[in-house]
């Protein structure tokens, strides 16, 4: 049988896959594997905003207690005021996702696990890198899908509010109909993600031949493992602060955020108005 011959036989994926493996490495990184530390920098507020904004929010009535909720909501705001931000969700977090979930689960799939003839750690670290990317692919899609777009799963997942962000996702791990259980699948779902993603690097850095020798795979272990340790930390972090809130409580923090805010929004309308207008009488004068 002829090269040609042969290759017609073979799938795209098949004839294509030292590209296709380092594009999906690639992707892991950039953008998806990027994007967690943001996200979780972001929902770890509720614990880091009590500590470092607990005078940021005074003006509005809100004290240390209350400034990780403040902190979260302002974080959350600004998120949602990203220019563009649905084309920024397909083309940045949506599109390069589904490509690393497609691949890595055909990957996956036509693998094969031999712990049971080589246990040993690198082995070990093949099967949780892959069942650690299954979970993950399911649970990001119950994570978009209920906060983002409202799915509630008959009463599972309660919906989040972007207005009322803490008390809403507070609500969301620990009123649904699965109670706190919720808030335990999320910690392992994110941290599996996490060591997805920490385990993913090093991998990736011998895909690319970054790492070729077993000095360099170590040294380059040690940084995967303390990135990894450092989001596992955020995680745990963001999980425990809104399993722990109390949802009442935050939505006063909530209301008194939002109606200062408004508040101040109209008096600096109103002192734009006014300086337009001083403005505006001053240059009729000069005529």
């Amino acid at each position: 049988m002829s090269t040609a011959v042969a290759a017609k036989k073979t799938n795209f994926i098949d004839r294509h896959y030292h590209l296709i493996r380092r594009l999906h490495s690639l992707s892991g990184i950039v953008p998806i594997g990027l994007f967690l530390f943001p996200h979780l920098t972001t929902n770890s507020s509720i614990m880091w905003g009590k500590a470092l904004n607990g005078a940021k929010f005074a003006d509005r009535g809100i004290d240390a207690a209350g400034a990780g909720v403040a902190t979260f909501q302002h974080e959350v705001e600004f998120i949602h005021g990203l220019p563009a931000l649905i084309f920024i969700e397909i083309f940045v977090l949506w599109l390069p996702i589904l490509f690393h979930a497609g691949v890595g689960v055909y990957f996956a799939k036509t693998g094969r696990f031999n712990v049971s003839r080589y246990a040993y750690q690198d082995n070990w670290r093949y099967v949780w890198q892959r069942l650690s990317g299954y979970l993950g692919v399911l649970f990001i899609f119950m994570h978009v899908s209920s906060l983002r777009w409202g799915w509630n799963y008959g009463g599972l997942m309660p919906t989040f509010h972007a207005d009322a962000a803490a008390s809403s996702l507070a609500t969301h791990l620990q009123k649904g109909s699965a109670g706190l259980l919720m808030a335990a699948f999320y910690l392992v779902c994110v941290l599996a993600l996490v060591f997805h993603f920490a385990n993913g690097l090093w991998t990736a850095a011998i895909t690319w031949g970054v790492t070729v020798s077993v000095a360099a795979q170590k040294r380059w272990g040690q940084v995967c493992t303390l990135v990894g340790l450092s989001l596992a930390g955020a995680a745990i972090a963001s999980v425990f602060g809104f399993a722990t809130l109390d949802p009442a409580k935050a939505q006063v923090i909530e209301k008194q955020y939002q109606e200062t805010k408004l508040r101040n929004e109209v008096q600096a309308s109103a002192g734009q108005a006014s300086a337009a207008g001083i403005e505006s009488a001053h240059e009729g004068a000069m005529r």
